[in-house]
């Protein structure tokens, strides 16, 4: 029988990070690294989840809860900077798990990581169609209701009448645009990515320097309104729930580390690029909610959805009449913010389509997946084959299935990927503490605990069909790895390596 828990040893792993060796090419400077995690983390979470997590769970107390699931992202972000420095090849969770708990577990993640990237991208491109409907429609221009939703979806027209969807034709398209851009070279997507991380980061700056002259302090008293007697309403467990919630707006700083191939100088920039982008948004997001909650009453939010709950804010940034009614001082502010979620989502699209082609590229190298998902494009450097086969996968996704369906199982499939991180650095300390390491986790063990409990604790308050729906997906994966992978792994057979 194979050995499902062979390892593959750092000395080869750190040997494939070679230049050249992979096929890939190294463009991405410390900067780029930067923005790829910046582009990821800040989506349009950023603009709905804020309101709805400040009316219903914390009040002004959300700041709080940022602080709070900064602080258990931070537990995972420096397990996965001490990985990305010492094992810079990509593959991400995925490789870290090969290395230091065998090639099972390494299956398990890879698996896994498939919700988190490729699942991920589907349903946010789903959204971007409902945003780019919503952008066009303040300019009069209306796409059939038809083409714009999944068969399974319904919408009420401007007349009553009730629109039945037949395909998300938007979603496709921008899958299909980030698809093509990644074909063509990491260096031109990096630069892309930077354009529009730039536009969106400067949408939210702007509305936090115009928001705040319009804060009245008075809305953030109480700071933690009293319990209403349910848990996660309100009072310290609400600022707990809240920090649940508001977790997945952080949701993207890993796949900072799938890039480690094609960084110019990952023992530095890898630590840089997800430790950074992490501590920008973090501050970002604290103002954002600052404002938000500072300009009206966080009650103002309640029933909001979509960006209404930013909306709701910018509206009350303005002169209070003799009838009590505030005259917005910035109208604009509501399309620009609209346009900044269409950016944040098409950055987040390409970010984690990008980080499902180099999961599946290593799993791949590894003999675990067909050869096709580590074929690198002669002319431009990339996995084209594979970027090309996820845009068919995913636009197909995207175009026929509603996104309330799998939304949720891209978080726990974050989760159970920080978990096994945090759980990689506690093994190899101790299996190979003298390894040379670029940059060490502070406080072991103290931290990679910390993140394994903060994220078990998140994973658990999830909703139990989200459990079921991960634990029918590995069943999947088991059926490939067993049925496929085991027997061509080129670990677990070693004369499949040596004909190569």
């Amino acid at each position: 029988m194979a050995n499902l828990w062979v390892k593959k040893s750092i000395t080869e792993l750190q040997s494939e990070s070679a230049e050249g060796k992979s096929g890939l090419k190294r463009t991405l400077t410390a900067r780029s690294l930067v923005a790829l995690g910046i582009g990821a983390i800040i989506g349009a979470g950023l603009f709905s989840i804020t309101g709805g997590a400040a009316a219903n769970n914390a009040g002004p107390a959300v700041t709080i809860s940022f602080v709070i699931a900064a602080v258990a992202c931070a537990f995972a972000g420096l397990c996965y900077a001490e990985f990305a420095s010492m094992i810079p090849v990509a593959g991400s969770a995925y490789t870290y798990s090969y290395a230091t708990m065998g090639e099972f577990i390494a299956w398990i993640i890879g698996w896994d990581l498939v919700l988190e990237y490729a699942v991920g991208a589907a349903t946010v491109s789903i959204s971007w169609s409902r945003y780019l409907v919503k952008f066009l429609g303040y300019y009069d221009i209306h796409l059939p209701a038809s083409m714009t939703m999944s068969p399974f979806d319904t919408a009420t027209l401007a007349d009553g009448t009730i629109a039945h969807g037949m395909i998300n034709f938007p979603a496709i398209l921008i899958v299909v645009l980030m698809s093509l851009l990644l074909v063509k070279g990491t260096k031109e997507s990096a630069f892309i990515n930077g354009i529009i991380v730039a536009l969106k980061v400067t949408v939210v700056i702007i509305f936090i320097c115009l928001g705040w002259g319009y804060i009245n302090y008075d809305n953030y008293t109480p700071y933690i309104p009293i319990n209403t007697g349910e848990f996660g309403s309100f009072g310290m467990s609400g600022v707990v729930r809240a920090a649940g919630i508001i977790f997945f707006a952080y949701i993207g700083f890993d796949a900072v580390s799938t890039a480690a191939q094609e960084a110019k100088n990952p023992k530095r920039d890898m630590p840089i690029g997800i430790l950074v982008s992490l501590a920008i948004c973090t501050i970002l997001y604290l103002l954002f909610a600052h404002v938000m909650t500072g300009v009206t009453s966080y009650t103002s939010f309640q029933g909001a959805d979509g960006i209404a709950p930013v909306a709701v804010a910018i509206d009350h940034m303005g002169e209070i009449g003799a009838n009590g009614v505030v005259t917005p001082a910035y109208p604009w502010l509501n399309k620009a913010i609209i346009l900044a979620i269409l950016a944040g989502y098409s950055s987040v699209i390409l970010v984690m389509l990008m980080g499902q082609s180099r999961v599946f590229f290593s799993m791949s190298k590894d003999g675990l997946l067909p050869k096709v998902f580590s074929s690198v494009h002669p002319k431009f450097g990339t996995p084209a084959k594979s970027n090309l086969l996820f845009m068919v996968f995913v636009s197909l996704f995207a175009a026929f299935v509603p996104a309330n369906v799998v939304g949720e199982m891209t978080s726990i499939g974050t989760l159970l990927a920080f978990v096994l991180v945090c759980v990689g650095v506690l093994v190899l300390r101790k299996t190979q503490p003298d390894l040379p390491r670029a940059f060490k986790t502070p406080l072991v063990p103290l931290v990679p605990i910390l993140g394994i409990l903060s994220c078990v604790f998140m994973m658990v308050f999830l909703p139990g069909d989200t459990w079921l729906r991960l634990i029918i997906w590995l069943a999947i994966g088991f059926l490939i790895y067993f049925g496929y992978s085991i027997k061509n792994s080129k670990l677990n057979n070693p004369d499949k390596k040596d004909k190569e």
